[in-house]
């Protein structure tokens, strides 16, 4: 038997991204450390991981952000590499450098790559530099409202204001005017400082109907580089991703093609290491540069299935120093693959809700799948992100996969504490939705006709 890429990898996560990382550690004779907050002492990934050790208590800062304790217990359970997942260090070029400094493993990108793609507008410059489309727009953060008022004339309204350090939807305001600039300028910065430490801004020209598109990538130390094709992120409430698909309705063959070779003009000019994902705005035909997450995305299991090949596996052979196991050529997109994102929140309002699950049935049967870390008398705590599953299916046309997605949502039962689910199963029944005639405006729009139907 060939000899383990690691013996031994820390996760720094939580969650279903922790379990799903156990699963392919497992797979690869791996084993694995979890870390938890004592608010997570009872959650799955700590009783499914070789060993657990406790990090602090419930706030991120003092536990899943808190470098010293996550290297610390690297080090007492003497691991070779650490994985952080999505969210939390993931994007940390700092933590990543510690891990490097530590004689260990970062299962992501370089320090390097992170700094030069984890900044909004150092991507931006980096992008320009390697000839991808780009939105009219700032490269640098602007000083103040007025440097943002100049900019934004010169661009022309509406724009959007950006957080440099951003991601996760936050620290992001359309404006529409100037007054409406020097009303929301210093709103947005302070957002942006307390979301990410980080208050400056950048402007950029808004789409007013864009669709969202996301180039999965794959790159190895070896100068090995792939694109896994394309995931339409569109549905997305306040930036936020509701529901992933891939492929693309709107993506033809070509233009798959070339927003693939523009994803690894990039890759390659930043001599990037890893899995990755660069995002674009689709709008009338052409596609522009939005930005490049720097880690494994929370969609990732759609590009999965229509590809076959598992992301997480792929991402720590390169990080141990392998090559891919695939080439360009070897990558066929087949059938068509949704995923829900089923977060503890109340349909009407996105408010979390925190609470005990009382019951719980998950869907199954083929071309389903489901990466979750609930079960019944789970306690949902208010301390992190509402994601409680997610939900996956494939099937051989979109027409089949939305039909699949009716049924296995219809199956999935969560009692005790409020989801999206309703939301889900409405949306999925939504003509424009199955027509696919809408843009990332499509849930503030759906929410609206909902609202006006009940008066």
């Amino acid at each position: 038997m060939k000899r383990p890429l690691f013996k031994k990898i820390l996760i720094a996560n939580r969650g279903e991204i922790a379990l799903r990382i156990i699963r392919a550690c497992r797979e690869l004779d791996i084993k694995t450390v979890a870390v938890y907050s004592t608010a997570d002492e009872s959650s799955l990934h700590v009783k499914m991981a070789d060993e657990a050790i406790c990090i602090g208590p419930p706030a991120p800062k003092l536990s899943y952000l808190n470098m010293m304790s996550i290297l610390s217990a690297a080090e007492v359970t003497g691991v070779e590499a650490i994985h952080p997942g999505y969210g939390f260090l993931s994007e940390n070029a700092e933590f990543a450098r510690l891990v490097r400094e530590c004689n260990l493993t970062f299962i992501g990108p370089t320090p390097e790559n992170i700094e030069a793609m984890g900044e909004k507008t150092r991507a931006r410059a980096k992008a320009r530099e390697a000839g991808v489309p780009m939105l009219p727009g700032t490269l640098s953060a602007v000083a103040d409202a007025d440097e943002a008022i100049a900019a934004s004339k010169k661009i022309g309204y509406p724009v959007i204001l950006k957080a440099a350090a951003g991601g996760g939807g936050r620290g992001i305001f359309i404006i529409r005017s100037e007054q409406d600039l020097q009303q929301s300028f210093q709103r947005c910065s302070e957002e942006a400082r307390a979301a990410f430490g980080d208050g400056s801004l950048y402007v950029e020209k808004f789409c007013e109907h864009p669709r969202h598109i996301e180039i999965q990538v794959a790159c190895d130390r070896h100068g090995n580089r792939i694109f896994l094709g394309e995931r339409d992120c569109s549905v997305q409430r306040r930036h936020q991703k509701l529901i992933e698909e891939a492929p693309s309705p709107l993506i033809s063959p070509s233009l798959r093609q070339k927003m693939g070779e523009a994803a690894l003009s990039l890759c390659a000019h930043v001599q990037y290491e890893s899995v990755g994902t660069v995002e674009f705005l689709f709008e009338d035909g052409k596609f522009y540069f939005m930005e490049m997450n720097t880690r494994i995305q929370v969609e990732h299991p759609v590009t999965e299935m229509v590809t076959g090949i598992d992301l997480i596996k792929e991402q720590i052979a390169i990080a141990a120093g392998e090559k891919l196991s695939v080439t360009q050529k070897d990558i066929k997109i087949t059938g068509h693959s949704f995923e829900v994102r089923i977060n503890a929140e109340d349909p009407d309002t996105f408010a979390p809700c925190p609470g005990k699950i009382a019951a719980l049935h998950v869907p199954g049967g083929f071309g389903v799948r489901v990466d979750s870390f609930i079960y019944a008398q789970y306690k949902v705590v208010p301390f992190y992100d509402s994601l409680l599953a997610k939900l996956i299916v494939h099937a051989r046309t979109r027409e089949e996969a939305i039909l699949k997605m009716r049924q296995a949502l219809d199956e999935f039962v969560v009692e005790g504490v409020k989801t999206t689910l309703p939301i889900h199963r409405q949306i999925f029944m939504s003509q424009r939705f199955v027509d696919s005639t809408y843009s990332t405006r499509f849930i503030e729009e759906f929410l609206a006709e909902k609202a006006e139907k009940k008066h």
